[in-house]
């Protein structure tokens, strides 16, 4: 890429509801394809990441003591807030090389997505908590609660901002924190989404988003003994490679790992929504209770 093309735009690290550059200082100059010119984005280092850890387990808590409906109301919040700032995200998609018909039907798409996972929230309690009959002078309840902070891998290329909200939104509807590591190819609509998450009365911290290199961050969240679990979406064979390394550090650290082929998913099917999504990212804990004699 030639670097001397003129500079339009430069993103920032989104971490604890701030955007904030990168303290190593550094950058990747990502094409306009609409324009002809590049954007300047922040290329996320170690230490990044580690304050995209420490923000993501003060935003789980803050987030998981909320009650399940009102987490609903901030996502509810969130499409509003994305049904408002519709023109930036069809722009952010047509700098990449989309059509402008295809980038509104993608955020479309995006936005019913977001309005789903809202109605999920005061949902998945009802469906998977059960009262379990049990021998002896007891009854048992089970129920779901958040794993804690789980980093997020979206696809790499294709439907960004379709993908980002279809793997994102299912893992912090109940609860978690998340660490996304931004799409290499089209960084720019995430970041341009996280406008609207900084807008939507969502706690700072549940959704941290790293731009960069995938080769230097997966490696860094996957070895990283805080983040409680990985969802890694591959989407090529360099992907597949990363993936099998990322499995391999998250199994020394006990980590849950999920590695997922996000060609084998239509992103704009009722398919790639629902609870078969949510589920992964929840712990379910028994509590056992006397009943006497």
């Amino acid at each position: 890429m030639d670097t001397r093309l003129p500079v339009e735009k430069t993103y920032k690290l989104f971490i604890k509801g701030e955007f904030v550059r990168s303290e190593s200082g550094r950058a990747l100059a990502v094409p306009n394809e609409s324009t002809g010119g590049i954007t300047q984005v922040s290329r996320a280092s170690r230490k990044d990441a580690r304050e995209a850890v420490i923000a993501a387990k003060a935003g789980w808590h803050a987030w998981a003591s909320k009650t399940a409906y009102l987490r609903g109301q901030i996502l509810y919040r969130l499409a509003e807030v994305m049904e408002g700032r519709r023109a930036e995200l069809c722009e952010a998609r047509t700098q990449a090389g989309v059509s402008s018909d295809e980038a509104r039907e993608e955020v479309d798409l995006a936005i019913d997505r977001t309005v789903h996972y809202a109605g999920w929230a005061d949902k998945i309690s009802i469906l998977l908590s059960s009262t379990n009959p049990v021998a002896g002078p007891h009854f048992n309840v089970t129920s779901p609660e958040p794993t804690g902070v789980v980093a997020v891998v979206p696809p790499d290329g294709g439907a960004t901002l379709l993908t980002l909200v279809s793997t994102v939104l299912p893992v912090i509807v109940s609860g978690n924190g998340a660490i996304v590591v931004a799409p290499e190819r089209d960084p720019r609509t995430t970041i341009v989404w996280c406008e609207c998450v900084a807008t939507s009365d969502m706690p700072a911290g549940v959704v941290n988003v790293l731009t960069g290199l995938r080769s230097e961050l997966v490696p860094q969240v996957a070895k990283h003994m805080d983040i409680h679990a990985l969802d890694l979406w591959k989407s090529d064979t360099v992907d597949a490679e990363l993936a099998k390394s990322a499995s391999v550090d998250g199994a020394e650290n006990v980590k849950r790992v999920k590695v997922r082929d996000a060609q084998s998913v239509d992103w704009a099917s009722d398919d790639a929504q629902g609870l078969s999504f949510i589920e992964p990212w929840l712990e379910l804990k028994t509590v056992w209770h006397p009943v006497g004699l």
